[in-house]
C-alpha cells in the first residue's frame, strides 16, 4: 500500500497527510500504473519507487519552501504530474497550472484530476511559448519545475511566468551546484535573485536532491523567453 510506504517516507517531514490524502496518492499510484501500460510516462513503476522517488520526492519543496495558502503555482514542464499534482493533493488550496507540451500527458492528467476530484488548469504548451501568453506571463505566486532541463536553460523557461515578488523553484538531482553557480547571470538577466539553496538526502538512500529557491526582483525583459533554438544554441 502507497499509504504504508510514504507514511515511512515522510515521518520526518514538515506535512501531514489526512486518510482520504493517502487514498487520493493510491489511486494516483494506480493510474500511473496503467496508463504507462500504453504510454511513456515514468520508468519508476513500483510501489516503493513511485512513493520515494516521485511522491516524496515531490512533496519534499514543503519542507524548505512556505508556499502561502490560495498561491498559485505552475508546474512547467510537468510531465506525469511532478511535483505539481503531488503538491495539490497535500495543499488542496493552491491554485494550480499544468504545463506540458505532449498533449497526450495532459490527458493522462486530467483523467488523474477528475478521479482525484481535484482541480487544476491544463495547458497545452512548450515552456517558452507559454510564457509569452500574456494570460500566464508573470501571473503565478510560483513556478515550480522538476528535473526538466540544465538550471540556465530553466531559469529562461520558468522566471517569465512569476510575478514580482514570486518565486521559482528548481527541483534538481546530485550535483547540482555547480548549475546554480553557472546560472546566476541567467538568473539576473531574467529578473531573478537566487536567494536559498538546500541540499537534502531522500530516505532509505533514495538519492541526492537539491532544491534552488529563485525570487522574482523585477520584470522579466520582453525579449525572453526566446525561441527554443535560440535559447538551446546560447543559453544564458
Amino acid at each position: 500500500m502507497i499509504k504504508n510506504l510514504l507514511q515511512n517516507y515522510i515521518k520526518d517531514y514538515k506535512i501531514t497527510l489526512t486518510e482520504n490524502q493517502y487514498e487520493q496518492f493510491q489511486k494516483y499510484f494506480e493510474l500511473l500504473a496503467e496508463w504507462n501500460e500504453k504510454m511513456n510516462l515514468t520508468a519508476i513503476t513500483d510501489e516503493s519507487g513511485v512513493a520515494l522517488k516521485h511522491f516524496a520526492d515531490s512533496l519534499s519543496l514543503l519542507n524548505f519552501v512556505d508556499i502561502p495558502q490560495n498561491s498559485s503555482l505552475a508546474d512547467v514542464g510537468t510531465g506525469a504530474g511532478f511535483p505539481g499534482v503531488v503538491l495539490k493533493i497535500a495543499r488542496p488550496d493552491i491554485k494550480l497550472t499544468l504545463i506540458d507540451s505532449l498533449n497526450k500527458r495532459l490527458v493522462f492528467l486530467g483523467e488523474v484530476c477528475a478521479q482525484l476530484g481535484i482541480e487544476a488548469e491544463l495547458i497545452h504548451s512548450r515552456a517558452e511559448d507559454g510564457a509569452r501568453d500574456e494570460k500566464l506571463r508573470e501571473n503565478f505566486d510560483f513556478a515550480v519545475s522538476r528535473a526538466v532541463a540544465r538550471m540556465n536553460v530553466l531559469s529562461e523557461y520558468c522566471l517569465p511566468y512569476v510575478k514580482v515578488g514570486g518565486a521559482f523553484c528548481a527541483m534538481k538531482g546530485a550535483q547540482a551546484n555547480e548549475e546554480f553557480k553557472e546560472s546566476l547571470n541567467a538568473i539576473n538577466t531574467l529578473g531573478g535573485k537566487l536567494e536559498k539553496k538546500y541540499f537534502f538526502e531522500l530516505p532509505e538512500n533514495g538519492g541526492e536532491r537539491a532544491i534552488a529557491v529563485v525570487r522574482k526582483v523585477k520584470n522579466t525583459p520582453q525579449k525572453y523567453p526566446r525561441q527554443l533554438g535560440k535559447i538551446k544554441a546560447k543559453a544564458l
